[in-house]
């Protein structure tokens, strides 16, 4: 009998260890099912752009990780009672190999992939939480719950989610450049021979998008353009509309089939899409007591189903490309200035 009481003892020691056991825990199969999951769905939602299909939908952007997180849950919870870091951290880690899955099976691109991957393991850990909660309540899962991973293609099949809407603003930024308006201006609208190092610590580039290569403004039968070429073949133009010479200029964009070529940048955010679009780029020059106010100001579309986010991703990243951009004028002019036979002053040679 005290044999048989000691097993028992043991048996519950066990067990409430099991319980309390932290990730990485000892059968990984519900977070393997959830990347499945996930997996099942992105392959799914593989449509072309804008369509309720589409992996920019808002069934498939919204409900796929929140599914996740709760099928990973659910699944564990079969097994034995999991712990509130469980609900909140396995969820987590399930989306994150989700996308790192369809990267390694190359359904998406890296950019795309680390712009989604913190809204996702939040929707994530917001599925898991909820299922852990659910599970406490009724004490056990039921297998109703099953029907968690159908529910995006449900909202698949009903079309749009949430109707997408059109987000118009703009992102202006402003440097102080010890040079004058003329050096500063001729850095603007010719910049050749753009070296790595001038634009690679900008986030958008660190994630993937191409560096550029050179601007320049050049007279066709249309007028100036401002010729843009990126790395991986992308090239575009900038049609000017407005051209004050050492005070202001603006252009809009112009894109041919062939501006980004395959590859080049993800097709979710290419620019002049159906979700994202540069509308237009200007420059002032204000001259200062000891140089130039160089201020930029570029406006842009956001249209998503989700733009709470996505103008917020877009904003960030586009307020730190004028930063770039701006120290980038400003390091040439100022490199200008101190190259020019006489040392060009601001208030002109000397």
């Amino acid at each position: 009998m005290k044999d048989d009481s000691s097993e028992l003892l043991a048996e519950e020691s066990g067990s409430q260890a099991d319980r309390e056991a932290p990730l990485p825990f000892a059968k990984r199969y519900p977070v393997v099912a959830g990347v499945c999951l996930g997996l099942v769905l992105r392959f799914i939602f593989s449509g072309p752009a804008g369509s309720a299909w589409s992996a920019m939908s808002g069934a498939f952007i919204f409900w796929t990780p929140i599914a996740i997180g709760m099928v990973t849950v659910y699944l564990a919870e079969r097994v034995r009672r999991r712990t509130w870091g469980y609900y909140f951290w396995a969820p987590m880690l399930a989306t994150a190999l989700f996308v790192a899955g369809t990267l390694v099976i190359m359904i998406e691109g890296l950019i795309c992939a680390i712009v989604i991957i913190p809204m996702f393991s939040v929707l994530g850990a917001m599925g898991g939480l909820v299922m852990g909660i659910t599970c406490r309540l009724t004490n056990w899962p039921k297998p109703a719950v099953y029907t968690l991973g159908a529910f995006p293609l449900l909202l698949g099949a009903l079309g749009a989610a949430t109707p997408a809407s059109n987000d118009f603003s703009h992102i202006e930024r402003s440097i102080h450049i010890a040079a004058p308006p003329a050096v500063v201006w001729q850095a603007l609208v010719h910049t050749p021979d753009i070296a790595p190092s001038e634009f690679e610590h900008g986030w958008a580039y660190r994630i993937g998008v191409p560096l550029p290569l050179s601007g320049e403004v050049v007279d066709t039968d249309g007028g100036k353009v401002r010729q843009f070429h990126m790395g991986k073949g992308v090239h575009f133009e900038g049609v000017v509309t407005d051209w004050q010479p050492q005070t202001f200029v603006r252009w809009t964009y112009r894109f041919k089939p062939d501006s980004f070529p395959a590859g080049a940048l993800d097709d979710h955010v290419l620019i002049g899409g159906h979700y994202f679009d540069l509308l237009d780029t200007s420059y002032q020059l204000s001259p200062v007591a000891d140089g130039t106010r160089l201020t930029f100001k570029v406006h842009y579309r956001v249209s998503t189903q989700f733009n709470l986010y996505a103008s917020w991703v877009a904003r960030m990243l586009l307020g730190n490309f004028g930063d770039v951009a701006l120290a980038f004028y400003g390091g040439r002019s100022i490199a200008a200035v101190s190259t020019a036979p006489g040392r060009v002053t601001a208030g002109g040679a000397r």
